[in-house]
């Protein structure tokens, strides 16, 4: 259990690293964590017209992968549906709301971080 709690505690406080960078970046706090049954979302933020749909991926070493390789087409899909969820749960349209997926990786304890925009894309 104990080990579980660490690891939860290391994610909110990279989510919150990954916030305050794109924020920085004039990115807008919408909501962090949403959950349903389809997935969660780390961050939900705001980029001017659009929603953007934040992945946070760390990573202390690159040796198994970096942090954005960690975010398989099955986790695609997960963002993706509970995306999806979220905006009809907001009672906002899908054909007419901008939104993107983007994904931040921190490496190093945040030395480096690496935001890609539209790192996921429909289809």
């Amino acid at each position: 259990m104990e080990k579980k709690q660490n690891k939860r505690v290391k994610g909110e406080f990279y989510e919150l690293m990954a916030q305050r960078y794109l924020e920085q970046h004039q990115l807008t706090f919408i909501a962090r964590n949403f959950q349903s049954k389809t997935g969660e979302l780390d961050l939900i933020m705001r980029d001017q017209d659009s929603f953007v749909f934040v992945e946070v991926k760390y990573r202390n070493t690159s040796n198994f992968g970096s942090a954005q390789e960690m975010v398989t087409w099955q986790k695609q899909r997960k963002l993706q549906r509970t995306a999806l969820f979220w905006l009809m749960k907001n009672k906002l349209s899908v054909e007419h709301t901008s939104f993107r997926f983007d994904v931040v990786a921190i490496h190093a304890q945040g030395k480096e971080i690496n935001w890609i925009k539209n790192a996921i894309v429909e289809g």
